[in-house]
């Protein structure tokens, strides 16, 4: 017989029925969360959405597609847009129309539309100043550029027009300046259209209209700060790929002709023609 004393052990508190329950509550929650986190652990950082403005989009369609994006109720950004204080030119009057840079910008969880619109404003700021573009007409008339060239290779030639009409003294006659007085898109002015009493309508009302049309993106930004020389004062795209620029008003007339000759060809009606840009508008 050993004379080394033992040690009893007493065995430990049982746990409860309730105890027993609990525990298993708290294995099971566990178990549910090792399911629905290490998969997302073991991809890593998701990234950020994302709202993608386009060049050539108005305001309001920007406004649209922010509410959208933040699941917000619709005219959120809008009414923010009014009381934003945005870092916008004094000539802007506080309106982003052509601040809202076309880029695609992340959505967090605390992203608001005044900051959202604030971010557009500021990296128009910051695009503009890398390009030498200081001046809130230059900004105008790339909103026009971005909305009458059928394409990049013709924007220098849009605002050479723009430029030669203005220093002529003669109304722009832009049909894509109607089509923002009258809160559309469409290739035919009617001489109906032409008459309209608002300030955006350049068939009836000389010079520059009173704000940017729509958000221009680089090419139409760099084209209205530096456009090639030029005597053209007519411009139609008479089809697509085929936007044919003369100094000649009798010249222009017969390709408004052809235009409205491809129009109702393919079933779609004519314009007036009497513009600068003959219906080839955005």
């Amino acid at each position: 017989m050993s004379d080394v004393p033992h040690t009893v052990r007493r065995p430990g508190p049982r746990l409860s029925r309730t105890g027993r329950l609990l525990l298993v509550a708290v294995l099971l929650v566990l178990a549910v969360l090792a399911v629905l986190l290490v998969p997302r652990l073991l991809r890593g950082p998701q990234p950020e959405q994302t709202l993608t403005v386009p060049e050539g989009q108005r305001a309001t369609q920007i406004y649209t597609a922010a509410d959208k994006a933040l699941h917000l109720p619709a005219g959120s950004t809008a009414k923010a847009a009014e009381r934003a204080h945005l870092p916008l030119p004094a000539e802007a009057k506080g309106n982003p129309e052509g601040y809202l840079f076309p880029a695609t910008y992340p959505i967090s969880s605390d992203t608001t539309p005044a900051s959202l619109l604030s971010y557009m404003v500021k990296t128009a700021k910051q695009r503009l100043a890398a390009d030498g573009i200081d001046s809130y007409r230059t900004v105008l008339i790339a909103s026009i550029v971005q909305a009458e060239a059928d394409r990049p290779a013709d924007m220098g030639k849009v605002a050479r027009v723009i430029d030669n009409r203005l220093a002529h003294h003669m109304p722009l006659q832009m049909d894509s300046t109607i089509n923002y007085a009258l809160g559309r898109s469409t290739l035919h002015t009617s001489h109906a259209d032409t008459r309209t009493k608002n300030p955006y309508n350049t068939y009836r009302y000389p010079g520059l209209p009173p704000t940017p049309i729509d958000s221009p993106g680089a090419d139409a930004l760099k084209a209205a700060g530096a456009p090639p020389a030029g005597d053209w004062l007519y411009f139609v795209t008479v089809k697509p790929g085929d936007t044919r620029f003369t100094a000649d008003y009798q010249e222009h007339l017969r390709n408004v002709r052809e235009f409205n000759a491809q129009q109702r060809s393919a079933g779609s009606g004519g314009s007036s023609g009497s513009g600068g840009s003959g219906g080839g508008g955005a």
